[in-house]
């Protein structure tokens, strides 16, 4: 079984990373949790759909077209569509009407697919034409820099672009790395120091919610499922 995966980051502030594969004799992979959301087109026996796929809050089972092909873009946290209810995406998606090989319909206009290596030109576009935008402060306070605002009002604009809280992205994106230190080989206790876990135990509770797996299974290759793209940013 195989979900092969090709990736790339981006050097725009509203992509955080460009992506496709290619699944083959598998139906279901272990979908890890994401703060970000993605804007998918895959294709299967002929038939070309796509998706905007929205932030997950926790790790669970997916399915897996049997030999399909996937791109997608993963967009930066704090970056939305205004015409989108973002809360309304969390753990869901929204399917795309219109697709072919060539163009799909989005905000009542037809695009172009875009494709791995213009997706930057592609969100660029988005952008002028008022249909993608970024919210600078959910940016500033991911990066640690003060929001100038007050908790209540910076987590209003965290749920308003990314449908998620700021602890929650926090949380996800913190799993995320100690699944790719223990991957890496990193032992267990200093994975705990590294990200700031009050226990061992704690670290395991954070993996089985968001990762879906544990510190054994992460450093075994030979599981049954596939695991979503996980990544450095």
């Amino acid at each position: 079984m195989a979900l092969d995966v090709e990736s790339r980051p981006s050097g725009s502030p509203y992509i955080e990373r460009v992506w496709r594969s290619r699944s083959t004799d598998v139906d279901q992979m272990l979908s890890i949790a994401a703060a970000t959301w993605d804007l998918v087109f895959w294709e299967h026996r002929g038939q070309v759909s796509a998706a905007i796929q929205g932030p997950e809050p926790w790790a669970r089972p997916a399915p897996v077209p049997e030999e399909a092909t996937f791109f997608g873009i993963t967009f930066s946290p704090g970056t939305s569509m205004p015409h989108v209810p973002f809360t309304g995406l969390v753990d869901g998606a929204a399917e795309i009407p219109g697709v072919t090989r060539r163009s799909f319909w989005l905000k009542g206009s037809a695009w172009r697919v875009p494709d791995y290596g213009n997706a930057e030109a592609f969100a660029g576009r988005l952008v002028r034409e008022g249909v993608l935008e970024r919210d600078p402060v959910v940016a500033r306070v991911l990066r640690g820099e003060p929001a100038g605002l007050s908790a209540r009002t910076v987590q209003r604009r965290f749920l308003g672009a990314t449908g998620l809280t700021r602890d929650a992205i926090r949380q996800i994106d913190r799993a995320r790395r100690a699944a790719i230190l223990l991957q890496e080989g990193v032992a267990v206790p200093d994975v705990v120091h590294r990200l700031g876990y009050f226990d061992q135990p704690h670290l395991a509770r954070a993996l089985s919610r968001y990762i879906g797996r544990t510190a054994r299974q992460l450093r075994d290759p030979d599981q049954p499922e596939p695991l979503s793209l996980l990544y450095k940013t």
